[in-house]
């Protein structure tokens, strides 16, 4: 496929140009928010600030895509989505799957191929019919928007029984549908190896897949080991710097780059315009550098000082997106020869 869905529909492979692969423009908690009032959660003021962000990233840096990774778990909304972007000038690219580190809600139970429902229903896992569906038919109450991606996840856990299903509906939605799987990890359990040896058990081509988070992690044996085995790497998380630092990113991902790994690498920032679980007022405080704008503001300033080309640059960012999201060998070596040139 040569195309990738997006908040308005299909766009063409020449029409992603520089991307920011793995953000949020809200993490939400429905079943909390109805019992709980959230001081913060101010519709009105995180739109206007929303807006006027999204649109300063398109028209100021440069950046023409957006993917929000935000799933199932994590409180995707995407018809309060589709109300604060209906005016913003980038494409927004929206996933399916489902975040959590361990367990399933019941229902997920009660209606799984062997639960008190499920098994009486008959047919392919709930969770997949939902991944595939959001994907060829549309997500619930959207007027048709398609997910163009699959987010799962692995964390200090491991992958619990719960994730292993999760992990197999994604993975045959996948080989159904064609679209990309990214993921969240922790690097200090290294769930990336999980993961890498878990597809490849499973029949899921790595070169479709991208192990996300691993720009927390500074072990550049790690990180190659990653990619030498086909995946490619997130570093997505410049400016959450209650983690790591954003020098120590920016080294990491330079030295990478010196080692000629440009190919296998997408860079992002996993920020957002509200969190119930980090609100903006603690952010703030704590890590006033985590937004939208720290690639362009800070980190690709960072890495030009430090040798990195703009090829290089493009390759991440426009180039491999294009990969990643299509699969599309031919249309990506097509956008490669239209940016870097012959």
């Amino acid at each position: 496929m040569s195309t990738v869905n997006t908040l308005r529909g299909p766009i063409d492979s020449m029409q992603i140009g520089t991307t920011l692969m793995h953000e949020h423009i809200m993490a939400r908690n429905p079943e909390l928010e109805q019992n709980i009032v959230h001081p913060e959660y101010d519709e009105a003021a995180i739109f206007e600030r929303a807006r006027k962000s999204l649109t300063s990233l398109h028209e100021d840096k440069g950046i023409d895509t957006f993917v929000d990774l935000t799933v199932l778990g994590l409180g995707r909304d995407i018809p309060t989505v589709q109300r604060l972007a209906q005016d913003v000038p980038l494409n927004i690219v929206v996933a399916t799957g489902y975040y959590t580190a361990k367990d399933l809600p019941t229902y997920f139970h009660t209606h799984g191929p062997d639960g008190l429902v499920g098994k009486t229903l008959g047919g392919p896992d709930v969770l997949e019919t939902m991944f595939v569906d959001d994907i060829v038919k549309g997500i619930p109450r959207t007027d048709g928007v398609k997910a163009g991606i699959i987010k799962i996840v692995t964390d200090e856990h491991g992958i619990t029984p719960d994730l292993d299903r999760v992990y197999r509906a994604a993975a045959r939605a996948q080989a159904e549908t064609g679209v990309p799987i990214s993921t969240h990890t922790n690097v200090h359990f290294a769930n990336g190896r999980d993961q890498q040896k878990w597809f490849k058990a499973n029949g899921v081509d790595l070169e479709r897949t991208v192990i996300g988070h691993s720009g927390d992690s500074t072990d550049l044996d790690y990180l190659r080991e990653l990619m030498d085995n086909g995946s490619f790497i997130g570093m997505d998380r410049f400016g959450m710097e209650f983690v790591l630092d954003d020098e120590s990113r920016v080294d990491t991902l330079a030295k990478l780059l010196e080692q000629g790994y440009a190919e296998k690498i997408t860079i992002s920032h996993d920020a957002g315009f509200f969190s119930i679980n980090t609100p903006p007022s603690w952010r703030a405080k704590h890590t006033p550098n985590w937004h939208h704008h720290r690639i362009s503001d800070y980190v690709l300033p960072e890495l030009r000082k430090r040798g990195v080309t703009e090829d290089q640059i493009t390759q991440m960012m426009v180039v491999n997106p294009v990969q990643v999201l299509t699969g599309d060998a031919e249309a990506t070596k097509a956008v490669a020869a239209k940016v870097l040139g012959p």
